[in-house]
């Protein structure tokens, strides 16, 4: 487990002790979503999640939502202090950490857009990039660390641009004539890149920490909500609620 974990059990800790929400027994629950719940109807069918290759784990805290990305899904309930300290040692104990912190900060009202987007909701994120991009970044050569459609054919049309992912059914297949690599081409995509738009599912996998420091980065999604605001990384994610 990368040590970004250890950072952001530091970074939360004092928040949620300064509302004594460790000590008070709030049960935190977490389930995996249906395709149907997490994103609706979108027109297109090639979403990870269509895919039945992830899942969305949600987490309930004091009535506030959070989510995380994975392949690794089943049901959790225990207090936030509990969670803080439990061993980070896989997929599913991390998609808990990562859900229930988000739920946590979204109570607090620190973050917000921590629901996934439904029906047209992931065409109209992707439209809404590339104008993100070129404002705070101008036009740099990009590196899409993780397939995300729309994203992808958004990007295609406005930068250079590699993708990498991990899944073994896309590499080596072509989006918008871009081929999909290997994540044993993640360094060298890195070195080519002016500009890493990186999947929040980085954190849940535990593969972020290459993403950190050597480029510019803007991490998209619902999972990632609460790391960047912990950690103080830019964040796309346009229309989730």
């Amino acid at each position: 487990m990368s040590g970004i974990f250890d950072e952001l059990k530091t970074r939360v800790r004092p928040l949620l002790e300064a509302h004594q929400l460790l000590e008070q027994k709030v049960r935190i629950k977490a389930r995996p979503l249906s395709t149907e719940e997490a994103i609706g109807n979108p027109e297109a069918n090639d979403f990870p999640l269509q895919k039945g290759k992830e899942r969305l784990m949600q987490a309930e805290f004091k009535g506030a939502l959070g989510q995380a990305y994975t392949d690794q899904f089943g049901d959790y309930e225990g207090t936030m202090g509990e969670i803080l300290e439990m061993s980070l040692s896989n997929n599913f104990r991390r998609a808990i950490f990562v859900a229930a912190i988000n739920a946590a900060l979204r109570h607090l009202g620190k973050i917000d857009r921590t629901i996934h987007c439904r029906d047209e909701g992931p065409a109209l994120c992707g439209k809404q990039l590339p104008a993100f991009i070129r404002e705070r970044h101008g036009t740099p050569k990009v590196a899409l660390i993780g397939l995300q459609p729309r994203m992808a054919e958004n990007l295609a049309a406005h930068f250079p641009l590699r993708i990498v992912d991990m899944d073994p059914d896309n590499i080596g297949t072509f989006t918008n004539q871009i081929e999909i690599e290997s994540p044993e081409m993640t360094h060298e995509i890195i070195e080519w890149a002016d500009l890493l738009c990186v999947t929040g599912t980085t954190v849940v996998n535990d593969t972020i920490e290459p993403f950190l420091g050597s480029k510019p980065a803007i991490f998209y999604g619902t999972t990632v909500a609460g790391a960047a605001y912990l950690m103080n990384w830019e964040r796309f994610c346009a229309e989730s609620k």
